[in-house]
């Protein structure tokens, strides 16, 4: 039996001499194994801890670590209704908290319980430009945040400060200085 073009393309096997369908006549396999080579080269490295938290640093008057020895509590106000973001902390040398990407300022309420009678509330107001991040269609959206100001009444807090504008997923450094009375 001799071999001609017509029966080459149509996959008879020079080795066997017989008609045979060979593996790459079949498109749907070729389709097949490009589909899994594109999916599985693909690299998606989205961060496992994609929170984005501020951070405030307890200090002194002077910038110095320093230790919050009142027990701490801190609520938002957000949509016209509060909520408790940070219950009940002492010792605190730092804070970490989330911080909202709905509205360019954030309202905190610091509630300082120093003894068993008595309290002192301060608000603080974050005032924020909200950054879209994007990593990847197959991961979270994620918002990103520059610091522009800050204020606060100054029943408890002496004073708070802005050291890091960037908000991140960096929680290595601290976004804000606070110092007590």
């Amino acid at each position: 039996m001799s071999a001609t073009i017509k029966d080459i393309k149509q996959g008879f096997c020079l080795v066997c001499k017989t008609l045979r369908p060979k593996l790459y006549n079949r498109p749907s396999l070729w389709g097949t194994l490009g589909v899994c080579i594109l999916f599985s080269c693909s690299s998606i490295n989205c961060p496992v801890d994609n929170t984005v938290y501020t951070i405030y640093e307890i200090c002194t008057r002077e910038g110095e670590a320093d230790t919050l020895k009142a027990t701490l509590s801190v609520r938002t106000v957000r949509m016209d209704r509060d909520t408790l973001i940070y219950n009940q902390g002492s010792d605190l040398t730092q804070l970490t908290l989330p911080i909202s990407y709905q509205c360019p300022e954030d309202t905190l309420m610091f509630r300082l319980a120093v003894n068993d009678s008595t309290t002192v509330t301060d608000t603080v107001w974050v005032n924020k430009e909200d950054q879209p991040h994007f990593e990847s269609v197959d991961c979270s959206a994620i918002f990103f945040h520059e610091l522009r100001g800050v204020r606060s009444t100054h029943h408890a807090i002496d004073s708070i400060i802005i050291v890091n504008p960037h908000v991140t997923y960096d929680h290595e450094h601290a976004h804000f200085q606070i110092s007590f009375k």
